[in-house]
């Protein structure tokens, strides 16, 4: 596939080599990996790399090869994490799928990923065993708690530690992640092993990370933000990480004395603030909290602040580029910025003909770097009209830059909507609306919420007489879409607002909508 000459396609983060060797390089193997509450070492990083080589070593006997895919649709645990290592030693793509995908948008990514392995939970068994028959892919199951007949038959086997990385380039793909488009067809995301690398050595020194700091985990592992960002730093570093199966306002708060770290969503900072429980000796031991996946109110900032005597440390990243700006650690913290461009990224701010636009003035966000992916997984023409002729990604957000380099996004030309740190793509949502009997036509939607950052909307136009109500709608949407798709309100009108075009006017919906709730 032809490729645009972006430094991520000639990555210089590491000459050659597996991103999990470079990982391993910098761990004492008696430093504990997961911590339990009490302090307790419930692995340690002489586990991860023994179960890890162990799990590649039964990949690979298995007969999967380098760039083989595996996707894995499973709770979070350490088990989990294991295999994800051994995929990245063996050179398998890992394919993390978020757990709430229900069985249609699942259809899509087996035909379009062509496994070579599939991990669920026992729950799912059935399901995918449905969707993998006439096809040459094995299926593993492995619950929360780290059992299944994955981890029952490494068990049962003699499977050594020892492990060698076959040889694997800087653009050598690691991950493929799905992220949907506007026109509703998810692309899968090829993230390479040079592209992890140098986001997470770039925010390790960003972020000035110390020996002695301890991770509060409570992200999912299926996502960037839980996988790349939390758990790709702390291994870096040889934390150790108090992995938490999900976030509980009042569980977070208790373990924060433990912790020196915590990496969460606006929606998190504003459900810890209702909690009532933070205060400054909480956070007493506490260094670094940082919040990404959705834009932070700066009026969250500012009750935190004043609740914990802690400033968040607010970025801006992507699925396909990973982290590309931060406020600084030391330095002033801006609320409503999402900071300059990390060392190693460069970024800047054109209008609809490309051209770069003076500071203050808002226009298309497009960065470059070491971090960028290098591709969509099979769709060559996609990546390329993503990509402009010097190697800079569009990212489709509408930013501005203010005179000290800050950055603030103020919108999304691909009208994404961001619901409790996830991605949602109204497309996706309004195609299947507009299948459901009696439905004219849809509009989705995102409205300001203080929980959920944007709470997803659906406006419908309905033929007379439809038998469908808030109530019906919603039950659909739940049989067809992971919860966080589907919409915490509907409205039903005559008519949706159009331009000359026959564009639907998303803006008009936004204002009328937005002073209803």
């Amino acid at each position: 596939m032809q490729q645009p000459q972006t430094p991520a396609n000639t990555n210089a983060a590491s000459a050659a080599g597996n991103f999990y060797d470079a990982l391993q390089q910098r761990f004492a193997s008696g430093t504990t990996f997961i911590q339990a509450a009490n302090g307790a070492a419930l692995h340690t990083y002489a586990d991860l790399h023994h179960r890890s080589g162990q799990y590649a070593n039964y990949l690979t006997g298995l007969g999967l090869r380098p760039g083989d895919r595996v996707i894995v649709q499973v709770e979070k645990s350490a088990e989990c994490l294991f295999v994800y290592f051994a995929c990245l030693r063996a050179g398998l793509i890992y394919l993390p799928l978020n757990t709430a995908y229900q069985q249609e948008e699942i259809e899509y990514f087996v035909r379009n990923a062509e496994p070579s392995l599939v991990i669920c939970s026992p729950a799912a068994q059935a399901s995918f065993t449905h969707r993998l028959a006439g096809r040459d892919c094995r299926l593993a199951t492995l619950d929360a708690d780290g059992r299944g007949s994955l981890a029952t038959d490494l068990d049962s086997g003699d499977y050594l530690p020892a492990f060698n990385s076959p040889p694997t380039q800087p653009d050598t793909t690691a991950v493929i992640l799905y992220t949907s488009g506007t026109t509703g067809q998810p692309k899968g995301a090829m993230v390479s092993h040079g592209n992890l690398l140098a986001n997470t050595s770039t925010l390790h020194q960003a972020w000035d990370w110390q020996a002695g700091d301890v991770l509060l985990h409570t992200l999912p592992v299926f996502h960037i933000h839980g996988l790349f960002v939390a758990t790709h730093l702390a291994v870096y570093n040889a934390s150790p990480i108090i992995l938490l199966p999900g976030f509980d306002p009042a569980e977070v708060i208790s373990l924060l004395p433990a912790a020196t770290v915590y990496m969460g969503v606006p929606t998190h900072y504003v459900r810890l603030l209702k909690h009532g429980g933070l205060t400054t000796t909480v956070c007493r031991n506490m260094r670094l909290f940082t919040s990404g996946s959705a834009p932070l109110l700066p009026q969250t900032f500012d009750a935190f602040a004043a609740a914990t005597g802690q400033h968040i440390v607010e970025r801006y990243g992507m699925t396909e580029t990973g982290m590309n700006t931060s406020n600084p650690v030391h330095g002033e913290r801006k609320p409503g910025t999402v900071g300059p461009a990390l060392p190693s990224v460069t970024t800047r701010i054109v209008d609809a003909r490309g051209q770069v636009l003076p500071r203050g003035s808002a226009g298309e966000l497009q960065v470059r770097g070491a971090n960028v992916f290098k591709g969509y997984w099979r769709m060559p023409a996609k990546t390329l009209e993503e990509f402009t002729a010097d190697g800079f990604f569009k990212t489709g957000d509408v930013a501005a830059e203010d005179q000290d380099g800050y950055i603030a996004i103020v919108g999304r030309n691909k009208d994404m909507i961001i619901s409790g740190g996830l991605n949602v793509y109204p497309k996706e949502l309004e195609t299947l609306l507009d299948k459901l009997p009696g439905v004219t036509e849809s509009a989705v939607i995102g409205l300001p919420d203080s929980d959920f950052g944007e709470a997803v909307t659906a406006i419908m136009v309905t033929v007379e007489g439809a038998d469908l109500d808030e109530a019906r709608v919603i039950q659909y949407m739940k049989q067809h879409l992971a919860n966080f798709k589907v919409a915490k309100s509907v409205h039903f009108v005559a008519a949706l607002p159009r331009n000359t075009m026959g564009k639907v006017q998303k803006n008009l919906l936004r204002e009328q909508y937005g002073r209803v709730v």
